[in-house]
């Protein structure tokens, strides 16, 4: 079998495909000329290198690929899916404190208000995988309503609504999961993931959305992870995201 082809990238994509830290991160450490490239410091983050053949170093030690790690977390309701947040707030990666796992990244997005089950990896190519929208992979979300839905206003759901800013909205499926006094549980599967998608489905029927929460991406269910805590992936688990 031959080798597999060697990757062209430039140094601080490079650094951030190793699992060593953040792009952003990257560029700084480069700009201080805390980073070689066959043992010659290069301060341009665009410098041009090839993984598994150029030989990377910061500060004397040798920047080795990390072990790769793939993780799901139940993101609590009020954490930003980012690294940090410009306007200070919490962000997922508080859930991650104390731990000695190396650089990730989250696999999609969750907004603030919405829970549950949220991918993080340093593998980039797992990640584009998942993310693609050529991939249509299924996603389940469990969403608490104030009232109720009829059957017409399921099937608006289901044929989509043009929406202003993204185009046409729609469900690849939605069902009642039950009712009480005020509210409804609703179940709905997306193929496609646009920003705030099942809100602005929503909104265009004039219902406002109590909770939000991802119970399912593939395969893979969220279970009984509790709120704000984390598991490793099984390798099975793993497999099955890479073979959609």
């Amino acid at each position: 079998m031959p080798p597999p082809p060697l990757t062209r990238t430039d140094l601080a994509r490079a650094l951030s495909k190793l699992g060593f830290c953040s792009r952003s991160r990257a560029s700084e450490l480069i700009r201080m000329g805390k980073v070689s490239v066959n043992r010659v410091i290069r301060k341009n983050p665009e410098f041009p290198v090839v993984l598994g053949r150029d030989i990377l170093v910061m500060d004397d030690e040798s920047i080795n690929p990390a072990k790769q790690v793939y993780l799901m977390l139940n993101k609590p309701r009020g954490l930003v899916t980012t690294a940090s947040d410009e306007q200070g707030r919490d962000t997922v990666f508080t859930c991650f404190e104390g731990t000695k796992l190396p650089h990730l990244s989250p696999v999609g997005r969750l907004d603030k208000a919405s829970e549950g089950l949220l991918l993080f990896t340093n593998d980039n190519v797992w990640a584009d995988h998942i993310t693609n929208p050529a991939t249509h992979l299924d996603k389940t979300y469990h969403v608490q309503v104030e009232g109720y839905l009829d059957e017409t206003q399921l099937t608006r759901l289901r044929r989509g609504i043009q929406d202003e800013e993204v185009g046409l909205l729609s469900a690849k499926a939605v069902k009642i999961l039950r009712t009480g006094e005020k509210n409804s549980w609703l179940e709905f599967t997306l193929d496609e993931g646009r920003n705030r998608h099942i809100r602005r489905l929503l909104q265009a029927l004039g219902i406002e959305v109590i909770r939000l929460i991802r119970v399912k991406t593939g395969p893979l269910n969220l279970g009984n992870l509790p709120r704000g805590k984390w598991r490793e992936l099984t390798k099975n688990e793993v497999a099955q995201l890479r073979s959609i």
